[in-house]
């Protein structure tokens, strides 16, 4: 079985895979650079008993993070809790299968390389995916899966939190779809402002992202989020929530090593 690791800013998401690609569990938990490989075992192990599944049934591991300081706890957990030497997204050692045509390609987060990667593999053809996660972000796959640039944004939980903080009389809101754009109260007017005024920001850039690269793309969304966009806006053709899990398992496959899974150490 295969450990496929997605460590954000926000979450930390693992997920476990067997040789046929099915998932077999997926548990997330905060991002802290201070959690330890130890805390991180027992935490993970007690999560995949509940599965029925123990350590010793994972025979490789791929990470993938834009947390460069949770790498070493990461690495130290696939190592001592599962004895595989983990395969690491943004190495030398990893072949992405695509081409990063940017002017600093070692500066593209992980996170949106593995989303080109497994957006091409399942719908094929020009695209922009988009990420709702602690910053939305817009990534460019051309005709070919080449990954060609984009864009970054604030995220809207990250949005919330900073007009909560620096408006001392507006709270913190949660998202939601207002019905209405013009709201009656307080609390609704920042809910409709968030809310409609990121859809207006989703349509504006796909709009703009799609003239500029002057042909048809298709537009992916993932992230928790993805489906509440999705439903709102026509701009958004699919809505894919997995999409990060299945890239690294695909660039797990493309790597591994021809006469086993993962190196056992």
């Amino acid at each position: 079985m295969l450990l496929a690791i997605d460590s954000g800013n926000t979450n930390t998401v693992f997920a476990i895979f067997d040789r046929a690609g099915t998932p077999c569990g997926e548990w997330r938990c905060a991002t802290d650079v201070g959690r330890t490989a130890d805390e991180y075992g027992v935490w993970l192990a007690q999560l995949m008993a509940l599965n029925g599944l123990h350590p010793r049934d994972i025979e490789a591991a791929i990470i993938g993070t834009v947390v460069p300081a949770n790498l070493f706890n990461l690495r130290t957990l696939c190592r001592k809790y599962f004895g595989c030497a983990p395969m690491v997204v943004g190495t030398p050692e990893v072949d992405l299968g695509l081409e990063v045509r940017m002017d600093r390609p070692e500066e593209v987060g992980a996170d949106r390389l593995i989303n080109a990667v497994a957006a091409f593999a399942a719908h094929r053809g020009a695209q922009i995916v988009i990420d709702f996660g602690t910053a939305t972000t817009f990534d460019v796959v051309d005709g070919d899966g080449n990954y060609v640039g984009g864009a970054i944004a604030p995220g809207i939980n990250l949005s919330l939190e900073a007009l909560h903080m620096a408006a001392a009389q507006l709270p913190r809101v949660a998202i939601g779809r207002p019905r209405d754009v013009i709201a009656k109260g307080t609390v609704e007017a920042m809910k409709s402002g968030i809310f409609w005024g990121y859809v207006s920001m989703i349509e504006g850039m796909v709009r703009r992202i799609r003239d500029e690269f002057g042909a048809p793309m298709r537009v992916i969304a993932t992230g928790g989020l993805a489906p509440l966009f999705a439903d709102t806006t026509d701009c958004i053709d699919a809505a894919d929530s997995d999409l990060t899990m299945r890239g690294l398992r695909l660039l797990h496959e493309r790597n591994k090593p021809q006469e086993a899974d993962g190196d056992r150490v």
